[in-house]
């Protein structure tokens, strides 16, 4: 019986998302656009930690990498999101994709450890194009769409990530293996060019109105609607626990110390971010039933429970493998809900200064994760333990976000 409801849920769901696309062309392309671009971006991602493990660098250089990848985001969230609200999306969408282009070309001229500066700089501005790209495209959404379409299309929107993820991790783990990593690089340039032609003659209807206020201005007059609307910074640091998922840097130790003489270190990469995206992907075709204010705070305490799963099980290859499905599994579910609450508590004037910071909280914890994963193992902690205490903030997130529903008056 119990089975019956999931095929049913799962379906009406789907019809739910394939409704979407066929009622709103815009969203339709945009996300034809989002993955293929992210397809590509996950070429260059085992590409670059793969050329790292095969220069040998400290564990330090592996979590400064995967915090960079962050870091970029947060650096330029300030200013993004009033940027945002002053210029027209299309036109900033494609200034975006051409930067990361040449910036993801360019990774051809990375060949050994002296090259790790230029390494740098390359992902910093990538990164950075990234995540404007990715707070444009959220902020553009709640103006395009009603409310009641914003859960499903944030699902979307995520799984589309997980699904262009779980392939791209996978393919790209065994191209590298057979070609090396500048094919990878080749190849994820190449998919800016086509989401380049995808996006070029797509009309966005939006109604503009330029403020005629300075970046400057517009950044005080948002500080000033946070300080007069405290939930939604409640709503935004919610979101940032999220960021505590952000397991690269973990995943590439894991491989380096514990799997390297079983399986070759781009296909072992590889295999490992599949697994957990596939998790990603089929998460909310399960959680339907606590996609509520109530069930969250359970599924919360799901994700914490995974990883200390994954904890026990880290030094077994394939029972790791096994168990990142379900690392995975609740992820996406509580990225999109909370990002969700926030579209659907703030005013529209807002928007992309307000997602500009909830990204900017999102990416800080992402690189804080990153960096702490490598200050722990330089100082001797095992990887099972820095999980564990990963798994930890989950269960605090848990808490969080029960006070907040109690004390705070937000639309669910």
């Amino acid at each position: 019986m119990y089975k019956n409801f999931i095929f049913y849920d799962t379906l009406a769901l789907m019809n739910e998302y394939i409704s979407l696309l066929r009622s709103e062309p815009v969203v339709r392309r945009l996300s034809i656009v989002q993955f293929v671009v992210y397809f590509g971006a996950w070429f260059s991602n085992v590409a670059i930690y793969t050329l790292l493990l095969k220069m040998d660098v400290s564990a330090e250089v592996v979590a400064f990498v995967a915090m960079l990848h962050f870091l970029a985001g947060v650096i330029q969230a300030p200013f993004s999101g009033s940027f945002i609200d002053s210029v027209k999306p299309k036109q900033l969408l494609i200034g975006l994709i051409i930067i990361q282009f040449f910036s993801t070309i360019s990774l051809l001229f990375v060949k050994d450890v002296g090259d790790l500066n230029l390494l740098y700089i390359l992902i910093l501005i990538k990164m950075a194009a990234a995540s404007f790209y990715f707070t444009t495209e959220m902020s553009l959404l709640p103006r395009i769409l009603p409310s009641s379409k914003l859960q499903v299309t944030n699902e979307l929107h995520s799984i589309i990530w997980s699904f262009s993820y779980t392939l791209g991790m996978a393919i790209s783990g065994f191209l590298v293996y057979m070609f090396g990593v500048s094919v990878a690089f080749v190849l994820d340039a190449m998919m800016f060019v086509l989401s380049l032609f995808l996006l070029f003659n797509l009309e966005i209807k939006v109604v503009f109105v330029k403020t005629g206020e300075s970046l400057l201005s517009m950044m005080s007059d948002s500080l000033r609607y946070m300080k007069q609307n405290p939930h939604a910074i409640h709503l935004m640091m919610i979101h940032a626990f999220v960021g505590f998922s952000v397991f690269d840097a973990l995943v590439a130790l894991m491989v380096d110390n514990y799997y390297a003489g079983i399986i070759a270190t781009s296909l072992a990469l590889g295999l490992l971010h599949a697994s957990r995206a596939f998790g990603l992907i089929i998460g909310p075709l399960f959680l339907q039933k606590l996609t509520n204010s109530k069930g969250v705070v359970y599924i919360f305490l799901l994700q914490g429970l995974a990883v200390w799963l994954w904890a026990f099980v880290m030094k077994n290859f394939y029972m790791s493998i096994g168990v990142s499905v379900l690392v995975g599994l609740f992820t996406t579910t509580l990225w999109s809900y909370t990002y969700t609450l926030l579209q659907k508590n703030i005013d529209k004037k807002y928007y992309g200064r307000i997602v500009a910071y909830n990204d900017m909280l999102f990416l800080s914890t992402a690189a804080f994760t990153s960096f702490m994963i490598g200050v722990f193992a330089k100082y001797g902690y095992s990887l099972e333990f820095i999980a564990f205490v990963m798994g930890i903030t989950f269960m605090v997130g848990g808490v969080y976000f029960k006070w907040i529903v109690k004390t705070q008056k937000i639309k669910g």
